[in-house]
């Protein structure tokens, strides 16, 4: 079953392991985030942006059917709840970094753009997909 999840989300999963590192490892400090006002809460709206538009773009290249069910649980809901787990985490199991009601806020702002963007760009199927549904006509004619 992992195997499954890795092969039809491998973007998604990779975009979500990195934000569980950035989040809970140490960042040295960039002095150009200083000069950008709010540098951090555009970080975490394009983090969780991105995030999300890579859930759409796997789950459209892996299903043939939408299922909106499982669109707003794992490409909507899932990424929210992930940005609040990791903000807690932040503050109570890390020294080095701090959870903020704000970051959140820009987390979920990230998911909503993202669902917007995702339902919206259209992406083919998978070439195995593509080839199972060959496969299919031919079987019927």
């Amino acid at each position: 079953m992992p195997l499954l999840y890795l092969r039809r989300y491998p973007l998604a999963i990779l975009v979500a392991v990195a934000i569980v590192m950035l989040s809970l490892l140490p960042i040295p400090d960039i002095k150009l985030a200083e000069d950008v006002p709010l540098a951090d809460k555009w970080t975490h709206m394009v983090m969780y942006g991105v995030l999300t538009l890579a859930i759409w773009i796997d789950y459209k290249r892996s299903h043939q059917r939408r299922n909106a069910w499982r669109l707003i649980v794992f490409a909507f809901l899932a990424p929210i709840a992930m940005g609040g787990v990791l903000e807690l985490m932040q503050t109570h199991l890390t020294t080095c970094r701090s959870g903020e009601v704000l970051d959140f806020v820009a987390n979920t702002i990230g998911v909503v753009l993202g669902s917007v963007v995702g339902s919206l760009i259209r992406v083919p199927l998978s070439t195995s997909q593509c080839s199972s549904r060959r496969h299919r006509r031919q079987l019927v004619l």
